[in-house]
């Protein structure tokens, strides 16, 4: 099961990445992880990501692209993976799109989650509140202004994929403002339908 996660911060990609890493044996593959893991053990492509992020550069798409077909080909890749932070923008998804079919192989389903950005800001409001009367320390973008600027981000970026993944029959949508496990649920029916028109006729599913 090959698949990607969509949603804005605070959506809960990351507590649903992990249900789904748990309960179908495949692995969560974070960008920043992979980037750090491939520099770290000085593959070529880490290399050359390495000194473009020394001199303060962005990685491109290509090399970033790249590092992920390193790691999709490791072992316990091979049951399935989650990629996570990636792709952030439409041109990445067709460079996703090109590398996987060179290597035989292609996306089971892209599923987003599909939030209420004012009741993430509440969210977000009611935490800081708590702690803050707890005297609990906080994170420094663990704030409504903070959020706010990560939505746009997104809202900028990354939400076009979700007519992009839909033009190909891909995009599943789920309520993300569900209960957690609610949430698992559809996810787990949504990818067993998914599992079933692999099998069969593909067909887009809403």
């Amino acid at each position: 099961m090959r698949l990607i996660l969509l949603g804005p911060p605070g959506a809960g990609k990351g507590t649903q990445a992990q249900h789904l890493v748990q309960a179908h044996g495949i692995v969560q593959l974070s960008t920043g992880d992979m980037l750090r893991a491939a520099v770290k053990a000085g593959t070529p492509v880490g290399l050359e990501a390495k000194e473009i992020m020394a001199r303060g550069d962005l990685v491109p798409d290509a090399v970033v692209v790249a590092i992920v077909a390193d790691r999709i080909g490791e072992p316990d890749a091979a049951k399935g993976f989650i990629l996570d932070g990636f792709p952030r923008t439409v041109p990445q998804a067709e460079a996703l799109d090109r590398m996987l079919a060179e290597r035989g192989l292609a996306l089971d389903a892209v599923v987003e989650l599909k939030v209420d950005e004012q009741a993430l800001l509440e969210r977000v409001e009611k935490r800081v509140r708590e702690m803050t009367a707890r005297g609990e320390p906080l994170r420094a973008d663990d704030n409504p202004e903070a959020l706010k600027t990560r939505l746009a981000a997104y809202r900028a970026q990354t939400a076009p994929l979700s007519a992009y993944y839909e033009t190909k029959g891909m995009l599943r949508t789920i309520d993300g403002m569900a209960p957690i496990g609610a949430v698992s649920a559809a996810i787990d029916a949504v990818l067993k339908t998914a599992a079933g028109e692999s099998r069969s006729t593909p067909a887009a599913v809403r």
